[in-house]
């Protein structure tokens, strides 16, 4: 007996652009959880890198408030953030003993 298969298609992934990638690149070094517990990450360019998008990343995290923004002789950037409020324990002391903390 033979097998009928059915055609099907698998959705069409569009490539990502140069920003892009490099966007997420950006991202997952920030987020990573050693540069979360440091609050420090070195970003560093890659060849496949135009100018055009490393600077328009670079200008947009110039542009982010409680960002310090350190520039390399190699090109790399060194990128350093203090600590967010929502990030700080919370003071028993200040809400009440039995208060329950969430």
């Amino acid at each position: 007996m033979a097998a009928v298969f059915q055609q099907t298609t698998l959705p069409v992934r569009e490539a990502l652009s140069g920003i892009e990638r490099l966007g997420l690149r950006v991202s997952a070094m920030i987020n990573s959880p050693i540069a979360q517990l440091g609050r420090r990450v070195l970003i560093h360019r890659l060849d496949i890198d135009s100018d055009q998008d490393w600077d328009a990343i670079m200008e947009l995290l110039s542009e982010t408030s409680g960002l310090d923004m350190t520039f390399c002789d190699d090109g790399s950037v060194i990128l350093q953030w203090d600590r967010a409020e929502a990030d700080n324990p919370v003071d028993l002391e200040e809400r009440g003993a039995g208060e329950a903390p969430f």
